[in-house]
Formats: C-alpha cells, sequence, structure tokens
C-alpha cells in the first residue's frame, strides 16, 4: 500500500527506465519494403508515401547499400512491370523486374537478406491476386502460377518468399514446388492473417495495384474476425509456413498478440502504408512528435509479440536507435 509502494521510483531518469524496460527494440526487428521500376535513374516518391520511392535497379542497388550500412538486415522486395496482362505473366518471367532486382541486390549486397513478395496483383491487368473466372477471383487455378512466381525468385538468388495473396491451399503449393525445383532451404514467410483492410491505400498507388472492379473482400479477411485468424494461421503452418505474417499492423495488435501465444513460430507483422503514412501526414501539419510517435507505434508492435516488423520506417528508426546506443 501507498507510500510503502511507488512505481515511480522506477521512472525517476532514462537509466532506470531502460534498465528496466520489458520491451526493447533492436535494428535487427526490421524488414524494408522497396518498389522496382523498370527504366534507369528513376527515383520516383510516392506522394501519399513520404519518403518512400519507386525505384529503377540502379537507384534501388544504392538505396540497398544504405539500408544495410544502417544495420537493417532485410528487405522485402515488391516489382512493378511495364506491361500487365490477365494472368500476370510478368509475375513469374524468369527476367521480370523482381528477379532482375533480387540478382543486382545479391551482387551488389550479398549479406542483405532479400525477401520478395510472391503475389499477382502488382502483374495483372485487372489488378486483383488471382486469375479472374467468370468475374471472380478463381483459386485453385491461381496457385499454380503462385507456385511459379515463387520458384522463378528463389532461382533468381531470393532468400525468402513472402506470398500475400491469401488464396486457400497456396503455401503448400509453393512449398512442394520448390522442394520439386531444388529449393528446400528457401524458407517461405506466409501473409497468414491478412485483413481487407483500409490502411493499404497508399500502398496500391506504390505498387500500382489497385483493382479495376470490386474489391478483395472475397479473399482477404473480414476485419471483424479475430478467431478465423488462428484457424488460417494453423492452416498456413500445416502446409509449411516458417514464418507468419499478421498484416495490418497497429489496429490488429490483439491478433499479434494471439498468433503470438498460439504458436511456436517466428510472427512477423506489417506496418502498413497507411499506417506510415497517418504519422508522416500529423506530423507535417505539426501536430505530433513523428520520432515518438514512430517509436510508440513500432514498441507497441513488438510488444504485442512480432518478432520481426515490416516498416517503412525501418531507416528512420535505424538512425534513431543508433544516436541513443541501442
Amino acid at each position: 500500500m501507498f507510500p510503502v509502494h511507488r512505481p515511480r521510483r522506477l521512472r525517476r531518469n532514462e537509466t532506470i527506465r531502460r534498465m528496466v524496460r520489458e520491451t526493447s527494440l533492436s535494428v535487427s526487428d526490421f524488414i524494408y519494403p522497396l518498389f522496382a521500376v523498370y527504366g534507369k535513374d528513376v527515383r520516383k516518391e510516392v506522394s501519399s508515401m513520404p519518403g518512400c520511392f519507386q525505384e529503377s535497379v540502379d537507384e534501388l542497388v544504392k538505396n540497398a547499400k544504405e539500408i544495410r550500412s544502417l544495420g537493417v538486415p532485410a528487405v522485402m522486395l515488391f516489382g512493378i512491370p511495364e506491361h500487365k496482362d490477365e494472368v500476370g505473366s510478368g509475375a513469374y518471367d524468369d527476367n521480370g523486374i523482381v528477379q532482375t532486382a533480387v540478382r543486382a541486390l545479391k551482387d551488389a549486397v550479398p549479406d542483405l537478406y532479400v525477401i520478395t513478395d510472391v503475389c499477382l496483383c502488382e502483374y495483372t491487368s485487372h489488378g486483383h491476386c488471382g486469375v479472374i473466372e467468370k468475374g471472380d477471383v478463381a483459386n485453385d487455378p491461381t496457385l499454380e502460377l503462385l507456385a511459379r512466381e515463387a520458384v522463378s525468385h528463389a532461382k533468381a538468388g531470393a532468400d525468402m518468399v513472402a506470398p500475400s495473396d491469401m488464396m486457400d491451399g497456396r503455401i503448400e503449393a509453393i512449398r512442394l514446388a520448390l522442394d520439386d525445383e531444388g529449393f528446400p532451404d528457401i524458407p517461405v514467410m506466409s501473409y497468414a492473417a491478412k485483413y481487407a483492410s483500409a490502411f493499404y491505400g497508399p500502398f496500391r498507388e506504390a505498387a500500382e495495384s489497385t483493382p479495376q472492379f470490386g474489391d478483395r473482400r472475397s479473399y482477404q479477411m473480414d476485419p471483424a474476425n479475430r478467431r478465423e485468424a488462428l484457424k488460417e494461421v494453423a492452416l498456413d503452418i500445416e502446409e509449411g509456413a516458417d514464418i507468419v505474417m499478421v498484416k495490418p499492423a497497429m489496429t490488429y495488435l490483439d491478433i499479434i498478440s494471439d498468433v503470438r501465444d498460439s504458436f511456436d513460430v517466428p510472427v512477423a507483422a506489417y506496418n502498413v502504408s497507411g499506417e506510415y503514412s497517418l504519422v508522416k501526414a500529423a506530423a507535417r501539419l505539426g501536430w505530433i512528435d513523428e520520432q515518438r510517435m514512430m517509436l510508440e507505434v513500432l514498441t507497441s508492435i513488438k510488444r504485442a509479440g512480432a518478432d520481426l516488423i515490416l516498416t517503412y520506417f525501418a531507416k528512420d528508426a535505424a538512425k534513431v536507435l543508433s544516436s541513443i546506443g541501442l
């Protein structure tokens, strides 16, 4: 009872606060998303995502060198093709934009861990994540194309593949294809609980992947559902996922916590574009302290149970953590 118990004793200065801190961020927690485009000397800022760019491979390599120099260990690579078609053939073209970028990154920055997004939405003319049949995304025909894409990324030198499409059975299809093609050691990070979220808007600009009709609610999860996420994660682990991801992060901290408590595999969380842009916009208006809010957001994701955080703040956060000796 007060006055014997005074919790403020352990908050009196930064030294003791750091000593008893329960959750710590590390630069090793971060994965930085990159957007590759064709061309040379291309570095086009995404208007809704200040500080993020569509980059040609030569510029991507420069960025990757900076990312690694900051201690960030990994990147997630997205690609924007020159041409799109109904079946997203650029996704599994061995000379496609992601495949070309992977080879360049692994050649220039060999110790950078390169993860590739495996999906068709950036490559299809309709902007959906699979093959369209009778006006809807057909699940099973899409699996073969996703598997081909994953194998193509592995052949190019990707360290890990990350399917984000939310088709049923795609982890098993990809795992079997990788094994059959001689890539049993390539891990799969599954977007296991990916919600049909309004927070993806800025990403659609960056990846040029806005659906041309309808939306993605027939295959991405309903934001109201919690127990379903555990079912999705369990199925992906059974099919061979090495890491499972929750996306988005900030408004789904309960899901991250549930997954962490229920499964003994590494858990990733995607601090998505809309979450990033909200902070950036409020900071530009002078309404918030951007640095403090950035660290608070990332700490909350880690506190909820994420082992890895995909975040557009990775470079900024790495600089701050380095400046304070973390």
